[in-house]
C-alpha cells in the first residue's frame, strides 16, 4: 500500500476587512464591556451610518476634515443635536477601540466636537389624560386590552422605559410584596414599589390574558397531520417567562411597545408624538406636582445623576407659582 500522505492542518485566515473591524467592535462591546442590548444597538446604528458615509474610502486614511465633513452630513440628514452628540460618541469609542487594536495609528475621531446641546423639555400628559389612556383599551373593540391595560399602567406607574418593560420576566414582580425588580441601564437592579392599580391590571393579565395566548400556542402542538410551515413553527413553541407576550405568544418588541402606546394616546385625543418615554416623564412629573422630593423622584427613575432629574422642575412650573404666590410676600397674593 503506499504511504499515506500526512495531514496538513490549513490555517483558516480571516479577513481583516473594515467590515470585520465592526463586527469585531460590536462583539467587544456585548460581551467583554458587557453594555446593555440598546447600547448595543444604537452603537451599531450610529456606524453602519458611518460606513454608509464612508462607501469605499479608507478608515485609516481619514483625516480630521473627513470627519468634520462627516458631521455636517450628519446635521443635513436632519438629526438632533443629541442624535448627532451620539453619533460622534459611537465614533470616538470605535477609534479608540481600532486605535488599541492595532488598526489605526492614530485617533483622529478625538478631535471632533460635539454641536452644543440644549435641554429640551419632555412633553408630559396632564393627569386628565393619564386616567382615560389607562381605561382606553376596551373589551370587545381590543383583542388584547387586558395586556394593554396592565402595560400602560406599568409604564406610568412605575416609570418603566420601553426596553424595560418589555424584558421584564415573571420572576421579577412580586404581588405579594406589591413591587418589582426593574434592571435598568447598565444591568442596574431596582425595586418599584406598584399602586393598587397597576396590581389589579396584572393579575388579570396573568391570570385570565396571558393564560389564553400560552394555551392558544401549546393548542396549535394537538392539531392534526400535514401542519402549514406557520404550525409546523408553533410546534416548537414552549412557554416563556416574559410577562408580556405577543399574539404569537413570543416577548412583546419594543417597537410593538411603542405602536401600541401611540394608538391609544391618539384615541383619546392626547398628542401624536406620545411614546413609552412620555409616560415615564409624566409618572416623574406627576409625582412632584403631588409634593415628592427630587431625591426620591431620582431613585424612583434610577437616574445616576440628580441633574438629570432635575429637568422635571423645570417641567412643573405650575405647581411652582402656586407656592410662589401662596408662600412669597412681595407675589401680590393679599392674605
Amino acid at each position: 500500500m503506499p504511504p499515506r500522505r500526512a495531514l496538513v492542518p490549513r490555517k483558516t485566515i480571516l479577513a481583516d476587512s473594515q467590515k470585520s473591524w465592526l463586527a469585531n467592535f460590536l462583539e467587544y462591546i456585548a460581551h467583554e464591556r458587557q453594555l446593555a442590548p440598546t447600547t448595543c444597538f444604537a452603537y451599531k446604528t450610529d456606524l453602519i451610518r458611518f460606513y454608509r458615509w464612508l462607501a469605499s474610502g479608507s478608515i485609516p486614511e481619514l483625516t480630521p476634515q473627513d470627519l468634520s465633513d462627516f458631521a455636517a452630513y450628519l446635521k443635513t440628514a436632519g438629526l438632533a443635536p443629541s442624535s448627532l452628540a451620539r453619533n460622534l460618541t459611537s465614533l470616538r469609542v470605535f477609534f479608540r477601540f481600532l486605535l488599541g487594536e492595532g488598526k489605526i495609528d492614530r485617533n483622529v475621531a478625538d478631535l471632533l466636537i460635539s454641536p452644543k446641546q440644549w435641554d429640551r423639555l419632555p412633553s408630559v400628559l396632564t393627569p386628565g389624560q393619564i386616567d382615560r389612556l389607562l381605561v382606553e383599551p376596551r373589551e370587545g373593540v381590543d383583542e388584547f386590552w387586558i395586556r394593554d391595560r396592565a402595560i400602560l399602567e406599568f409604564c406610568y406607574a412605575a416609570g418603566f422605559r420601553a426596553s424595560e418593560l418589555v424584558n421584564l420576566r415573571l420572576e421579577d414582580v412580586y404581588l405579594e410584596r406589591a413591587c418589582c425588580r426593574r434592571l435598568g441601564k447598565g444591568s442596574k437592579e431596582q425595586i418599584l414599589l406598584l399602586g393598587e392599580s397597576a396590581l389589579k391590571a396584572y393579575k388579570l393579565w396573568i391570570e385570565v390574558g396571558r393564560p389564553q395566548i400560552v394555551s392558544r400556542m401549546s393548542e396549535s402542538q394537538r392539531r392534526p397531520k400535514h401542519p402549514s410551515p406557520s404550525l409546523a413553527r408553533n410546534a416548537s413553541y414552549k412557554p416563556n417567562s416574559y410577562v408580556f407576550l405577543s399574539r404569537t405568544g413570543k416577548r412583546l418588541r419594543r417597537e410593538a411597545l411603542w405602536e401600541l402606546v401611540k394608538k391609544y394616546a391618539i384615541r383619546v385625543g392626547a398628542p401624536q408624538n406620545v411614546s413609552p418615554h412620555t409616560l415615564r416623564h409624566s409618572f416623574a412629573t406627576h409625582l412632584l406636582q403631588g409634593g415628592a422630593d427630587l431625591r426620591q423622584v431620582q431613585a424612583m427613575l434610577g437616574h445616576e445623576s440628580i441633574a438629570t432629574t432635575q429637568i422635571y422642575t423645570h417641567v412643573d412650573m405650575t405647581r411652582l407659582t402656586e407656592i410662589y404666590k401662596r408662600n412669597h410676600p412681595r407675589s401680590g397674593n393679599d392674605k
